[in-house]
């Protein structure tokens, strides 16, 4: 279901009644959560939430272990990253290693079939999964007591964040879960704002970016001109942005009904300077879970210069490995490292930042155009179209553009968009000064014109897929 549906949005404003009608029991609202929670994971498949249990069991027992042995703590914490890890590569990532692995065998002339088995990969494992292993480390480290079992089952499971994130760290959630006195709602006016930035961003300006530049150019880039296919990296990478930021929008937003918080993931990326600074400002719950727990624990900058790049490439390609069981994964997250890696070299070599304190324009425009190419690589289904791709954008360049319009709008678009930066923030401003029974239906006016300019059907969360 989804949390863009008009379904989703009566069964939500029923479940908000009730919510707040047990506001006197923080305990009670929890309950309703968890229920929720598993409900919604199930409406996918009862299998999925049955996984999510069993998993949510054996991750607290280990932190019960973890907690209680002196001596073997860290031995425990191995033992259950390493369950933890298992666990999703076996649903995730089992039909891209056999197919690898049978390839490999093909190759060597050995004579074994690996059996084809069919495996659904369960929707949020990858969320839930880092989730846990936050709740471990914390554990481990003294940093977090043991929760209670259900205070943890519904931190695995908080239907907001489990589809598509953000990653919640333990120690910032759980205290939100086990809270004594009654809860209220946060930032209501900013909660509102977030729902019809939401609503702008997925239903109709993602929505039309897709389905009016990036499907039709990226389903025959061979057919295109060297303007029409940057228009598709430039409309797939606005399209990314603004699916998965509403996203979290949403999702912000309803926690914020809900009486939770949630880490910010987005600040505005493509304003970013550098490819170092864009990982500051995209998906900033994954960036910094990947640096605390990948990149740091494998050295970080602490021994010397070449393990850093390499480290900093392995957090790189874990990175596009984790976002999908396929090649075109890895070398996105590879061309990351890569760019990361130049980087830090140019720093070195010529100084930090030495292209953004000579032209700050410039800087913007080579991270801008380089974290589309690699776009390129996150949006093919597979190699052979990225290389298809490659192929039309270096060769076609005497074919009359078809795109011309929607090029000169994008360039417009980037050099206006810190204009926007403090939109939300205005609007935000604007809602408090206006008399609460007129919001409604101001609310209403502005989903319902969005919704009519908006492509028809519903849209699909990008990273719910991962």
């Amino acid at each position: 279901m989804s949390y863009l549906s008009i379904e989703f949005g009566l069964l939500f404003i029923a479940f908000f009644a009730l919510y707040w009608g047990c506001c006197f029991s923080p305990n009670l609202q929890n309950k309703l959560l968890l229920i929720a929670s598993y409900l919604i994971v199930a409406s996918y498949s009862w299998l999925f939430a049955l996984i999510l249990l069993v998993y949510t069991c054996i991750i607290y027992l280990f932190s019960l272990a973890i907690a209680s042995s002196q001596r073997h703590a860290k031995r425990w914490l191995i033992l259950a990253l390493c369950v933890s890890i298992i666990n999703l590569a076996l649903f995730k990532y089992f039909d891209f290693f056999r197919y690898e692995l049978q390839a490999l065998l093909n190759f060597c002339h050995l004579p074994i079939l690996l059996p084809v088995i069919t495996v659904l990969i369960p929707i949020g494992i990858s969320f839930y999964t880092f989730h846990s292993v936050s709740y471990l480390v914390s554990v481990q480290k003294k940093a977090l007591p043991v929760a209670k079992f259900w205070d943890f089952a519904l931190f695995l499971s908080f239907f907001p964040s489990i589809i598509a994130g953000p990653i919640n760290r333990a120690k910032d959630f759980l205290p939100q879960i086990a809270v004594s006195q009654p809860r209220e709602i946060l930032q209501p006016f900013r909660a509102f704002t977030l729902i019809i930035l939401a609503v702008i961003k997925v239903y109709c300006l993602g929505g039309l970016v897709s389905e009016n530049w990036v499907k039709p150019i990226f389903a025959n880039p061979l057919e295109f001109n060297v303007i029409d296919l940057l228009v598709g990296l430039y409309g797939y990478a606005m399209q990314i942005y603004l699916n998965f930021s509403g996203y979290t929008d949403l999702v912000t937003a309803i926690a914020l009904l809900l009486g939770f918080r949630l880490p910010i993931n987005f600040n505005f990326p493509y304003l970013a300077l550098n490819l170092r600074e864009f990982w500051e400002r995209w998906h900033i719950s994954l960036s910094h879970w990947i640096r605390d727990y990948i990149y740091i624990p494998l050295g970080g900058s602490r021994k010397g210069f070449i393990r850093t790049q390499i480290n900093v490439l392995l957090a790189m390609l874990l990175s596009g490995l984790w976002h999908g069981a396929g090649i075109n994964f890895i070398i996105w997250g590879a061309c990351h490292g890569i760019g990361i890696i130049a980087l830090n070299i140019g720093d070195r070599y010529f100084g930090r930042n030495w292209i953004t304190a000579r032209s700050p324009i410039i800087a913007r425009l080579i991270t801008w155009h380089y974290v589309c190419f690699t776009w390129l690589f996150f949006n093919s289904e597979s190699l052979p179209d990225a290389i298809d791709y490659l192929t039309a954008l270096t060769h076609n360049f005497f074919i009359e553009p078809n795109y011309i319009g929607a090029f000169l709008f994008i360039c417009i678009i980037f050099f206006t968009y810190p204009l926007f930066k403090n939109i939300p923030d205005w609007f935000t401003l604007q809602l408090g000064k206006i008399k609460p029974w007129y919001l409604p239906f101001i609310f209403i006016l502005i989903l319902w014109v969005t919704i009519y300019i908006a492509p028809s059907g519903v849209p699909n969360f990008i990273y719910a897929n991962f």
